[in-house]
């Protein structure tokens, strides 16, 4: 299915007068980005798709030279692979079934996986072949993110070296990752990890065939401003020639907020306003539920197709439009004092774990994707 593509935001809304949300994205700022990475990160840059699965977003990737992606299902791999014939996946779950890594392996080519527990370990060595990539992936301090991956996922340095033996005994080609967390604001985090990293294989006897520093690379919101991403790209490059990986230990890493969170934007309408309350056709069960559980604060501006809106602002509760009172978002944004029924707000920054993570609660789901030609949506309704 081609999705449409128009000049500006504007455009549109002149052309669609929708009355339901609608997501747009910039493919060009994507590739943009994507090249940052691509010049900037020293070595392999992986997409983790998780963050936004959508096809527009998949194909202008691809377009500006993405080849891998940072898988974490058998939906996810069979979705990169029907789009694309020349890409890898690497199935970087450390918990998998054991019916989704033979698919993997047999019906997608899947050679790569990671591992954090001795049981997760048994499972490959069931159905994988020697010579496969298994990343041990390690634990790292927590404190530096938004969301602290290693809560969950991650092995502590004595279970780290014990699998990274065991990876080598078995014949795989052992490689290590970490994750310093979801949107994290200080560069600091992977040098530490590198150091867990160092200690873990100079104790295994074990030389990583690649470092995968995962993701965690932030973006700014309308109240936040993160260090920019060379910032990180040398802290990485830093942290690797003082251990002595640089030029000798390929590095990879895998961004998905960073690659992507501010080239989109969801144009929602306004369906009532009580006082200071507006009620729209979007909320936290769609693709606003990153402002609750990343407690991002995205920029907002008003849009009137025909009228100018009053330029005093005012601060509003915006409501989702579900039956759920919860359905609130748990900050007051300012928006013109005259905003009414049938204008629209324009969110932006919301191209990460946006539409990825909206349930379709109550029979309300945003399905119009559209591709808005430009690079700048951080100027929003201009382009």
């Amino acid at each position: 299915m081609t999705n449409p593509v128009f000049d500006s935001v504007q455009d549109m809304l002149a052309a669609l007068l929708p009355s339901y949300p609608v997501m747009c994205f910039w493919p060009d700022r994507i590739a943009m980005t994507a090249k940052r990475f691509l010049d900037g990160f020293p070595g392999k840059v992986l997409y983790a798709v998780k963050c936004n699965p959508h096809a527009i977003v998949l194909r202008a990737l691809h377009n500006a030279g993405i080849r891998d992606f940072d898988t974490a299902s058998l939906n996810e791999i069979a979705l990169v692979n029907e789009l694309f014939n020349d890409v890898r996946c690497y199935f970087n779950h450390p918990v998998k079934s054991r019916t989704a890594i033979e698919a993997a392996v047999q019906v997608y080519g899947v050679d790569d996986f990671v591992v954090d527990h001795p049981n997760e370990l048994d499972k490959l060595t069931r159905t994988t072949q020697p010579g496969h990539v298994v990343q041990v992936r390690l634990r790292t301090p927590g404190g530096v993110a938004t969301f602290d991956l290693s809560a969950k996922f991650g092995a502590d340095e004595d279970t780290g070296v014990e699998l990274l033996r065991a990876v080598a005994a078995h014949g795989y080609q052992p490689a290590v990752s970490f994750h310093v967390g979801s949107q994290c604001q200080k560069p600091s985090a992977y040098a530490k990890a590198f150091e867990i990293v160092a200690r873990v294989a100079a104790r295994a006897g074990v030389t990583p065939v690649y470092i995968n520093v995962g993701g965690g690379f932030p973006v700014s919101d309308a109240e936040t401003t993160v260090p920019p991403l060379e910032e990180f790209f040398a802290c990485i490059r830093e942290s690797a020639q003082t251990h002595g990986y640089l030029g000798r230990t390929p590095l990879y890493c895998e961004p998905g907020r960073g690659m992507v969170a501010d080239a989109a934007s969801l144009i929602t309408q306004v369906h009532l306003r009580k006082d200071n309350q507006l009620y729209l056709n979007e909320g936290i069960f769609g693709s606003l539920s990153e402002i609750v559980y990343g407690d991002m604060r995205p920029p907002l501006q008003a849009i009137r197709l025909n009228g100018q809106l009053s330029g005093e602002m005012h601060p509003f509760t915006l409501f989702g439009p579900t039956c759920d009172s919860n359905d609130v978002v748990p900050h007051q944004f300012a928006l013109p004092k005259d905003i009414e029924e049938g204008d629209w707000i324009e969110v932006g920054g919301v191209g990460a774990y946006s539409n990825a993570l909206q349930s379709s609660f109550n029979g309300f789901t945003t399905d119009t994707f559209v591709a808005i030609k430009g690079r700048q949506p951080g100027t929003l309704g201009s382009e």
